[in-house]
């Protein structure tokens, strides 16, 4: 490979933690509790350690194949050009754009609390449009300037959630968290699946790897230190809010949670502390996955999964895909409601976290990863594949059947495009 390399251990550790510590924390802690109660720290836990095993896998993978494509490249080399890896890359690009649809309406979810009473309406979808704007504008000027600004807005970010969490943790009510009280171990395990949405976004380093100083030592480095960081925060955060709120106040409060449990040791200037993360925390979260989304759509381009027509360069830099992304992230945010988008941001990416970790079994020859630690990361994600779609199956069947649209849409897509045009994903070859 050749060009400048722009990036170090902290700036790909920061894309990362942006896309991890996003939009999920946020806007699903109030669901996670309703299930696993005043466990849920412990469900944070679970899906962490199913985080890191998937790390694992796409580390190998990724010092292996180092490319922009990330999982695009990881799934061609295990399944070949066909229809099935054609399919699969449609639905990773098209789960980026509901991803950054949920932090485009997270964001602006947040901004409104800022403004008077009876705005809301009216600025919601600018909010959240306008933001998809500013970080395309910030993409477009390159890698370098993603690195740099991502370091910058999670530097602010963690700083803030852990003023929150030590705060919250000195001054919380240690009785809330008594084991007595605890749910079953199905509703824990039920959690799990549930707050795995906010653990997803990690694989957005490999996007990097042609980006990244060092990569065979920097990429694994930069997956499993911004995993374990996350992790660390989640917990912290758990421990404050569950110390600090009763159950049923955080089941009052659940699209703001966070926030209000600021408000018992910090008062109303804690509450809009707690705003202004998960505003810098949205941010991050797309700034991060519009990187690799734009990477991605490009790479889908250039090997055929796109028509031609997508695959021009503009301004003579691959900036295309970047173009692409933010237009349908657009139109899906102004569209449908969050919940049902985050719902399908976690399902689809776990049906892609299930095919990599596949075809990285059909690829431990040249990979050199160790069987049993990606036959675990798998089996595990496919367990938290049925939880979710049990989830959806008893809470909400219009999510599950967006979902079977979305991929009947996806791989009929592919078909059609191979039979008609005869093109199919090239090899990788430098």
């Amino acid at each position: 490979m050749t060009g400048t390399k722009s990036m170090g251990l902290y700036t790909a550790t920061s894309i990362g933690i942006g896309a991890m510590i996003g939009a999920g924390i946020f806007s699903i802690f109030g669901t996670a509790v309703k299930i696993s109660g005043n466990a849920v720290y412990v469900s944070f836990i679970i899906a962490g350690i199913v985080a890191l095993l998937n790390a694992y896998s796409y580390a190998k993978l990724a010092v292996r194949y180092q490319s922009a494509g990330g999982l695009v490249e990881f799934l061609l080399k295990g399944f070949g050009g066909g229809i099935f890896s054609g399919g699969l890359n449609l639905l990773l690009w098209m789960s980026y754009v509901f991803a950054l649809a949920l932090y485009s309406k997270g964001f602006s979810s947040y901004a409104v609390t800022f403004l008077p009473s009876g705005s809301t309406q009216v600025w919601e979808n600018i909010f959240a449009t306008a933001i998809i704007l500013i970080f395309t504008a910030i993409n477009f000027v390159g890698a370098k300037a993603v690195g740099k600004s991502e370091l910058f807005i999670v530097s602010i970010k963690f700083g803030i959630l852990l003023l929150f969490a030590s705060a919250g943790i000195a001054y919380m009510n240690t009785g809330n968290l008594s084991i007595s009280t605890w749910p079953n171990s199905k509703n824990i395990l039920f959690g799990s699946g549930i707050v795995f949405l906010a653990y997803q976004g990690f694989e957005l380093i490999t996007n990097a790897a042609e980006d990244i100083n060092n990569p065979e030592s920097t990429l694994p480095r930069a997956l499993y230190l911004s995993v374990v960081l996350v992790i660390f925060i989640y917990v912290s955060v758990s421990l404050a809010v569950i110390g600090n709120l009763s159950i049923s106040e955080i089941e009052n409060s659940k699209d703001y949670v966070l926030a209000a449990a600021a408000k018992p040791f910090l008062g109303i200037i804690g509450f809009k502390i707690m705003a202004l993360a998960a505003l810098i925390s949205t941010s991050s979260a797309i700034n991060a996955v519009l990187y690799g989304g734009a990477n991605i759509s490009y790479l889908l381009a250039k090997k055929g999964s796109l028509p031609v027509f997508f695959g021009r360069k503009v301004w003579k830099r691959g900036t295309e895909g970047l173009f692409i992304t933010s237009g349908l992230v657009i139109l899906v945010s102004n569209s449908l409601p969050r919940e049902e988008i985050g719902m399908l941001v976690s399902t689809s990416l776990l049906i892609i976290y299930i095919a990599v970790n596949a075809s990285h079994l059909r690829l431990l020859k040249e990979t050199g990863a160790k069987r049993w630690m990606i036959q675990t990361a798998l089996l595990s994600s496919l367990v938290f594949l049925g939880v979710l779609a049990y989830f959806e199956f008893t809470n909400s069947k219009l999510i599950l059947e967006l979902l079977i649209i979305t991929l009947l849409f996806c791989f009929s897509i592919e078909w059609i495009y191979r039979k008609s045009l005869g093109r199919s994903i090239k090899e990788r070859t430098d």
